[in-house]
């Protein structure tokens, strides 16, 4: 991975070791949510406990050579049995909101019928225990692991699966919704739908392209479907998805290169955002997906229900995209999720280069100007919503030295960039209401396994033991001055 310039890794040092002096920061609003980020499958573990089922995840872990080592979330971080110790954690960081996601299987083992109760009444002792310590809880309805019944009767990609998420919202809003006021239905559809379905990535591992283009709409439709079940029982609750939006530039100015990036945009960015906020699919992206049928799945009424009033919105951003679309070009190996389902959904020809910036551990390239870029657009070219970072962190290999807290200084450096872009978009009037980095704690990160870590706190994957890193203190830092130094 790259490493940042000594200049930057001085003043990222200053950091770790001060935390963000009050003297002249750079003020975040007085009400701004500090929070951090998990998902379900991803840090709770249990996954034969109290009732549970099996979820899409637990099968793709046990087909051999999806996951990374082999490894798979039936322990991953014991949340579920830690999660107090992971409450005080999160208080000693000064969090005032939590963002988590709700085990759908665990809840509701066949993704239909009534609710396993002692599955809700752990999310009951969650979140009791958030209130208890002065932590806002910020639940997600659907983080990625669907019941594997439902996937057994064709997933996502049937239309009934869309009135079974919006079933099962209105359950868990019923239980829940008398302590909790902000809800987030759908994390990332794109992945759910593309790397799950196109390119096999992500459970369930099917590389059936039209499907995957239904998925995409289905779990829209879920989404829709659920806000106005909610709504009907909670209209003063605050309610809204989570998308994970990209910057997107072209490699040159040549007319190959910009019809690339604007493929990229339209199947990474505008295929969510417009419908969701415009209550339509963007016309040039119909036209591209044509050959596949798309138009054929969105039946009358749909973007209606999709376009539900929504209250915020969740922006999960890690990193910047330059496309090319010159077929002559032969793009470097650079890491980007798009890469791989490009060639499903109609873009044989987009290519992905290196933009000469500094990368994460995951390979992903380092560009805080893209997440001002993303946070300026929405506020200008669509209609107004709350703003919330949901997801935004940076994950690397680390080895711990015994109880020595990791100087995880690129991480810090990562974080306060994307901060001051966050606040610079702040005061520019883009109505960003709060910030919760990914993640709270190492995890099982998806088909990469235990093989990269994206905490604020260290995870012993053998005895459990949580130690803080230095980017942790940092944090606490930050959230304890209420913003961050000027730059020296």
């Amino acid at each position: 991975m790259s490493s940042p310039t000594q200049g930057d890794r001085r003043h990222g040092h200053t950091q770790a070791g001060q935390g963000a002096s009050p003297a002249a920061p750079l003020a975040f609003p007085a009400d701004f949510r500090w929070g951090a980020a998990t998902a379900a499958y991803q840090v709770e573990g249990a996954t034969n406990e109290d009732g549970r089922g099996p979820s899409i995840w637990d099968t793709f872990c046990r087909t051999p050579g999806k996951v990374l080592g082999g490894d798979t979330g039936d322990v991953a971080v014991d949340h579920y049995h830690r999660f107090r110790e992971d409450v005080a954690l999160m208080a000693e960081l000064g969090l005032n909101a939590y963002r988590f996601s709700v085990s759908w299987p665990r809840v509701q083992p066949s993704g239909s019928g009534p609710l396993n109760q002692a599955g809700v009444d752990f999310y009951r002792r969650l979140v009791d225990a958030l209130l208890e310590a002065g932590i806002e809880p910020w639940p997600t309805l659907y983080h990625w692991d669907l019941p594997q019944a439902l996937e057994d009767a064709g997933g996502w990609p049937e239309r009934d699966t869309a009135y079974r998420f919006a079933d099962y919202a209105a359950l868990i809003h019923r239980e829940l919704g008398d302590r909790v006021a902000h809800w987030m239905t759908i994390n990332e559809p794109w992945c759910a739908a593309f790397l799950g379905y196109a390119s096999g990535e992500h459970a369930p591992g099917r590389r059936e392209p039209a499907a995957s283009l239904r998925a995409a709409h289905h779990l829209m439709l879920g989404h829709g479907e659920a806000v106005r079940a909610m709504r009907a029982r909670h209209p003063e609750h605050r309610l809204g998805a989570a998308v994970n939006l990209y910057a997107i530039s072209p490699a040159s100015q040549a007319e190959a290169d910009l019809d690339a990036a604007r493929r990229v945009d339209g199947m990474q960015n505008r295929l969510f955002l417009d419908p969701l906020l415009r209550g339509r699919y963007p016309e040039d992206v119909l036209a591209d997906l044509d050959h596949l049928g798309f138009a054929s799945t969105i039946l009358d009424g749909d973007t209606e229900v999709i376009n539900q009033p929504i209250d915020q919105l969740g922006v999960n951003y890690y990193s910047r995209f330059t496309v090319t679309g010159d077929p002559n070009v032969t793009a470097q190996a650079v890491s980007s999720p798009y890469s791989t389902v490009s060639p499903w959904v109609g873009s044989e020809h987009v290519g992905f280069v290196d933009g000469g910036r500094p990368v994460t551990g995951m390979g992903w390239e380092i560009d805080e100007t893209g997440l001002h870029e993303v946070l300026t657009r929405l506020h200008r070219e669509y209609p107004p919503v709350d703003l919330y970072i949901t997801e935004n962190g940076a994950g690397y290999d680390e080895v711990p030295n015994g109880d020595t807290p990791i100087q995880d200084e690129e991480r810090i450096q990562y974080l306060d960039a994307h901060l001051r872009a966050s606040h610079q978009a702040i005061t520019g009037g883009v109505p960003l209401r709060g910030y919760f980095t990914w993640s709270l704690l190492d995890n099982f990160e998806w088909s990469w396994g235990y093989s990269k870590r994206f905490g604020l706190v260290h995870v012993d994957y053998t005895t459990q033991r949580r130690v803080p890193k230095d980017s942790a203190r940092w944090y606490a830092g930050v959230i304890r001055a209420g913003g961050l130094p000027e730059r020296e």
